[in-house]
């Protein structure tokens, strides 16, 4: 890739001075960097075929008579196989550089904006400090800090999909992240740069050589580890990071050497090993390794941090003696192991502190190790100890040493635990009527289905995942289309036939997911029949009558549509913090959004605060899906900042002016929101609801396609065909929209229903009053943004259904026309700038990828019986993960 005098070459319409200069600087020195890497590799014609799509698409943005875009969509269709195949990795190789650019960027504006902060200065609106500051200055200071010591962000790692990008793709990326953050921190110059440089090209190099494409598709296990690299990199250090400064602003100038006053409000979740609806790769014994292998990653944190903690108690025994508890420890300590203990008091002689820390990280170890002559009973009991140190350093003067490192292995042991994220299993309600079915025809001990075994021993699993790491490591247990009580019931029913009755079954809460349109409608009805089943009451009274409820965006989206489904979760959630409150439970909702717009993602920080009054209460717990987790937890800086939204949010949501305001649009945009609702759904329904529309969707876009792309462990449906919607899964159902470019998934039948509507003034007021309202808007105006309509055009025109083409493209002009003249814009994402910067980038370099797509795309759908499919298959994959890469979302 090649870049203009100014930097790299930017679409006619978008002022070059709106790309700061840094990250200006990075994308072009990445893209010059690139293509020597393609000069070297491929000669000088590869980077000139390359060049000549790259500037063909470019024009192609700034000309409308479309002769550019024919011009490189014929320049593609002349490239030989081996050709299209490098020119589809040389763009996804620039995609990833540029992605890594932009990322590193948002990482400097970050530390800028710290840099410029003094100190125990209120950080900007959205930062926790400052909704803590609003909530205090609305209820009062007391009712501030006990909200805030009730706070819950519980994020759930889903592996469905993992990312597009290999793992190995990942992780040259990020040596080529921590080159470009190497230049601009030391300022380098000379011999110095020139090394830097040496290494960049070596490390770019290694990108364009590593194959994009994974040789099969990765095992639970496998995903497993992925997510467990980002908790080793990145949320081990970062949740005690987002603590401890909350806690240092809370406390000031006392911050250090008082006790700390923040708890750790941050739960991980994990759906990965856990979540077997429809996935036959997730057995009882993969459970159970998932959960093993998350032990093994929580101890060895928690040791690691230990022995800073101990390296830095270097005190002496005189001047900040043991107290009586501590020496009371060290005698336990003796009483383990004296070998262990005389190596350690010979390595720390009269630091007691240190002494007994040293022996606690041997603990660690032993418990990892699983030597039952050291190790821990449980994190309890680690805890214990670790609080003996802490008071016996308080007691001896010592509140710094006291409230430092050793306060960071405190909040690491309280959030992690020893299992590091709370294994959930989900299962749908179908096998578990299947598997009672089955036993009451044959009894447990009886000839029985495999499925009925598996779902047995899914119950045991569980059973022995809480006798190993505790009951917190394993408890929620989601029932996937719950429809009537029974469906909670029967979970309970199966655990006490998996362990021969209730007293030895594992403590489990059954959780209903709600995903249909339907079973939204029906969502109190059946919450309240539950409430009279025995199990459940019992439950009540052991938690403190703590009840989940999982809401489903993503099914209900494709169910009646993005907007009513919206709309029909809004309602529901009213619904349920009634129910809530009416019974005295202490609700959580948890939010099934996926990453990308279309299954109900966006930023989690404005749809917390567009929430119904009473929804949220403090307690906030959502999926993190595929990309999205690297995205927002795959480097520090950026984890530490989405944190921190998510939680301000949380706590601000039940603000009273919050819920006010929300409450009052409610009920003031009730009847608008019936007329969209009623007026989107009839047009998402005469859309979907087409005679072949099934067949003709599967026709459009790569749909079959992104089922051969080893992504994910788990299938991409549900049956063998695509003959009808019900039983494709919404993660094909959005990546293959977001594939052609349409991002149907995310828009369609808003500009019907905005049209419907035909009152400018009462949109633009609801768009300015309603917060839910304007979270649609918002979405659908970014799902936009990354539509294409002549390359959509191009995708529509595979099919032969004219009627169904031209209902797409009309709703897709109507919906955009309405979304600008509600936001009185005159351009998608005017407003902000920076999102539209982006975008507006990348369209034009996308384009050539999409380009690359059709070619194979129309190969695959002109193939005649025993045609060779191999080369066009492979340019389909390779383009996929591209298209992925430049929209940065999957599905």
């Amino acid at each position: 890739m090649t870049a203009t005098e100014n930097g790299p070459e930017v679409p006619r319409g978008l002022a070059r001075h709106d790309v700061p200069e840094p990250l200006r600087n990075d994308v072009r020195l990445l893209g010059e960097l690139l293509g020597r890497v393609l000069r070297e590799s491929g000669g000088e014609d590869l980077l000139a075929d390359v060049e000549r799509l790259r500037e063909l698409t470019i024009r192609s943005h700034a000309e409308p008579d479309g002769e550019a875009l024919a011009q490189a969509e014929a320049l593609v269709a002349g490239f030989e196989p081996g050709r299209a195949e490098q020119v589809a990795r040389a763009f996804t190789c620039y995609f990833h550089l540029a992605n890594l650019a932009e990322e590193y960027h948002r990482v400097r504006v970050l530390h800028e904006r710290e840099s410029r902060l003094a100190p125990h200065e209120l950080a900007p609106d959205d930062s926790l400090p400052a909704a803590y500051q609003q909530l205090a200055d609305e209820i009062g200071e007391d009712a501030a800090r006990e909200r805030l010591r009730s706070l819950e962000f519980r994020p759930v790692f889903t592996a469905h999909p993992t990312e597009a990008r290999r793992r190995a793709v990942a992780r040259s990326i990020r040596r080529i992240a921590e080159l470009v953050a190497e230049r601009d921190a030391l300022h380098l110059g000379g011999t110095t740069l020139a090394e830097n440089e040496r290494r960049l090209l070596a490390e770019i190099d290694t990108l364009w050589r590593t194959s994009p494409l994974r040789a099969a598709k990765p095992t639970v296990v496998d995903e497993v580890a992925t997510v467990l690299s980002i908790v080793d990199s990145t949320l081990a250090d970062v949740l005690p990071t987002v603590y401890r400064r909350l806690d240092d602003w809370l406390l000031g100038d006392q911050a250090g050497t008082t006790a700390p006053v923040v708890t750790p409000f941050a739960r991980l979740g994990t759906w990965i090993g856990g979540d077997r609806d429809g996935n036959p790769n997730v057995t009882a014994e993969v459970t159970r390794a998932a959960a093993v292998l998350a032990s093994e990653h929580a101890l060895a944190a928690l040791e690691a941090s230990a022995v800073r903690a101990a390296g830095g108690l270097t005190l002496d025994g005189v001047g900040t003696p043991a107290s009586s508890e501590l020496s009371a420890l060290w005698q336990r300590q003796r009483a383990l192991s004296e070998q262990l203990t005389a190596r350690v008091a010979a390595d720390a002689p009269n630091e007691p502190h240190r002494r007994a820390l040293l022996v606690i990280v041997e603990r660690l170890a032993a418990t990892r190790r699983r030597d039952a002559d050291l190790a821990y009973a449980g994190p309890d009991e680690l805890e214990a100890e670790l609080l003996v140190v802490q008071q016996s350093l308080v007691q001896a003067g010592a509140p710094r040493a006291a409230y430092g490192d050793l306060q960071r292995l405190l909040w690491q042991v309280r959030t992690f635990g020893f299992h590091l994220a709370e294994l959930e299993v989900r299962q749908h309600s179908q096998v578990h009527a299947a598997a009672l079915a089955d036993i009451e025809a044959h009894g447990v001990d009886g000839d029985l289905a495999p499925q009925t075994l598996e779902v047995l021993d899914t119950f045991r699993a569980l059973g022995t995942v809480q006798r190993r790491f505790g009951e917190a490591a394993a408890r929620r247990y989601i029932v996937s289309f719950t429809q009537s009580a029974e469906h909670l019931a029967a979970v309970y029913r199966l655990a006490e036939h998996a362990f021969g009755g209730p007293e030895h079954a594992p403590v489990i809460d059954a959780i209903p997911l709600f995903e249909t349109f339907a079973d939204l409608q029906a969502s109190v009805d059946i919450l309240e029949e539950a409430l009279t089943h025995p199990r459940v009451q019992e439950r009540l009274a052991a938690n403190g009558r703590r009840v989940e409820v999982m809401l489903g965006y993503s099914d209900s989206s494709k169910d009646v549509g993005p907007v009513s489904a919206t709309l029909a979760l809004d309602d529901a959630q009213r619904r349920i913090a009634e129910w809530a409150q009416r019974h005295d439970i202490v609700l959580t909702l948890f939010h099934g959004r996926g990453g990308a717009l279309g299954r109900g993602g966006g930023p989690a920080n404005r749809a917390v605060l567009a929430q119904p009054p009473g929804s949220v209460d403090g307690r906030f717990k959502l999926t993190e899906q595929g990309e999205v987790i690297f995205a927002r937890y795959g480097d520090p800086d950026i984890a530490t900042r989405h944190i921190e939204q998510v939680a301000a949010a949380t706590l601000l949501a039940g603000a009273p002016s919050v819920e006010q305001r929300n409450d009052e649009a409610a009920q003031r945009f009730a009847d608008l929101a019936a007329r969209l609702d009623a007026a989107s759904r009839e047009r998402f329904h005469a859309l979907v609801r087409s005679d072949g529309f099934p067949a003709w969707f599967a026709q459009v876009t790569p749909l079959e396609e992104v089922g051969l792309l080893p992504i994910g462990s788990r299938p991409a449906r549900r049956g063998l065909s695509v003959s009808s919607l019900d039983d494709l899964r919404a993660i094909p159902w959005v990546f293959s929209w977001s594939q052609a470019r349409i991002n149907l998934a995310g828009w369609f039948g808003l500009g019907t229903a905005l049209a419907a509507v035909g009152d400018l003034d009462e949109l633009r007021t609801a768009y300015e009053r309603w917060p839910l309202f304007a979270t649609i808007i918002d979405n659908v105006e970014m799902s936009l943004a990354k539509t294409d309509e002549r390359i959509a055009a191009r995708y529509l025109a595979l099919g032969d259904r004219d009627d169904l083409a031209g209902m797409v493209l009309e709703e897709m002009r109507l919906t955009r026309e309405w979304v600008l003249a509600t936001t009185d814009s005159t351009a998608v994402l005017s407003r902000r700038r920076i999102l539209g910067r982006a975008v507006q980038l990348r369209s034009p370099y996308v384009d050539a990828l999409s380009l690359l797509q059709l070619r194979a795309l129309r190969a695959l759908r002109t193939a005649e019986a025993g045609d060779v499919l191999d080369e066009p298959r492979r340019l389909m994959l390779l383009s996929v993960n591209g298209v992925a890469a430049g929209l940065q979302n999957t599905g």
